[in-house]
């Protein structure tokens, strides 16, 4: 199976991950112009819709909870903008509907939601997520945490990284596709790719220890990078910046990871 997803230029659906690719884990990205609208239903799962750009409006209804609208979510012009962005969380069970109030960029999230009525949806405003920056030097990103293990969700974790020029990102290689509390948890992955500017690439490897999964790609503009074990650096060519959403889920609902360990020793650098 080949683990990259290419993207559409042209289309309301940017990038889609197919049904049944992973187990735990959904992922859309959409472009819609001013008066554009995207249908959301959540059925088994949970969403977490981040608008990535743009401004847009939601509106819909989750059981026992019942109707809800936010108006005029989002403010960024682009995903390089160093702001963090404004995200909905649905449940199990709820319909609503975007609209979009300029042209937009908006991602869907998924995972295995909640018994219905569990738990309601909300709002994830910009002031609520962390911000911070990891690593040093030419390892150096920059994190958001949009629905961390720190905030109410039944599977999903949500986060997005800004790469400067020719730094690297998830690296040291690092790995969560064990069930092995506490030293590592098991959590499927997806990266939503962006490139500034966008003609250029980023290169993007996922490999197992047993190298029975070992795929090095160049990752274009809106592309998605499949995870669904293994280790999965990221490295920004020299003249671009990288963008990616993460979406991870899996059985627990916690993100701990392993470092490769032939590569452990740049963390004491």
């Amino acid at each position: 199976m080949s683990l990259l997803v290419k993207s559409h230029q042209q289309g309301q659906e940017v990038v889609r991950l197919a049904d049944n690719t992973l187990e735990y884990v959904g992922f859309s990205a959409h472009r819609l112009s001013l008066g554009e609208s995207l249908p959301l239903a959540a059925g088994d799962k949970e969403l977490c819709v981040v608008i990535l750009t743009g401004r847009a409006s939601l509106s819909g209804e989750a059981p026992v909870q019942g109707a809800f609208t936010w108006d005029n979510l989002g403010e960024r012009q682009s995903v390089f903008e160093d702001k963090s962005p404004w995200a909905v969380y649905l449940p199990t069970g709820s319909q609503a509907r975007l609209e979009a109030l300029s042209d937009m960029q908006v991602a869907v999230c998924a995972a295995p939601g909640a018994p219905v009525g569990e738990l309601n949806a909300r709002l994830i405003t910009p002031q609520s997520m962390k911000r911070s920056s990891r690593g040093k030097g030419a390892n150096t990103r920059y994190v958001c945490d949009i629905l961390p293990d720190t905030e109410v969700a039944h599977s999903l974790l949500v986060v997005e990284v800004r790469t400067p020029s020719g730094h690297s990102s998830s690296y040291p290689p690092h790995k969560h596709d064990r069930d092995a509390l506490p030293e590592e948890s098991f959590l499927e992955e997806t990266y939503y790719h962006q490139v500034n500017p966008p003609q250029g690439f980023v290169f993007q490897r996922v490999y197992t220890d047993d190298r029975r999964v070992d795929q090095t790609m160049a990752v274009e503009n809106n592309d998605l990078v499949v995870v669904p074990e293994g280790y999965h650096p990221v490295s920004v060519p020299y003249g671009y910046e990288n963008y990616y959403l993460n979406v991870m889920a899996g059985p627990k609902r916690v993100w701990q990871f392993y470092n490769d360990p032939q590569h452990a020793w740049l963390l004491d650098l």
